[in-house]
């Protein structure tokens, strides 16, 4: 087995040794185990999609609104109001 070295928060530290000592399981377990399960979690994990890239086809299709909408306070005095 390899060996790797981090540097930790005392605090994140603190809470490792609290539940080795609750789970009667190594800190270095736990750390195995908490680095495998984000590993697998990543994989897994719908890729990040910016909303531009989302909404791409929608931008910019609208006309005739008014020019200053989204600075013009005017239009938000109603706002969540119906």
């Amino acid at each position: 087995m390899n060996t790797l070295t981090i540097k930790i928060p005392a605090t994140l530290e603190q809470e490792l040794a609290h539940l080795s000592q609750q789970t009667n399981v190594t800190k270095s377990e736990l750390v195995r185990r908490a680095l495998l399960a984000f590993i697998v979690q990543s994989k897994s994990a719908t890729p990040f999609v910016p909303a531009l890239d989302q909404a791409g086809d929608l931008v910019g299709c609208f006309s005739g609104g008014p020019s200053d909408l989204s600075s013009n306070t005017e239009y938000l005095k109603d706002f969540g109001q119906r």
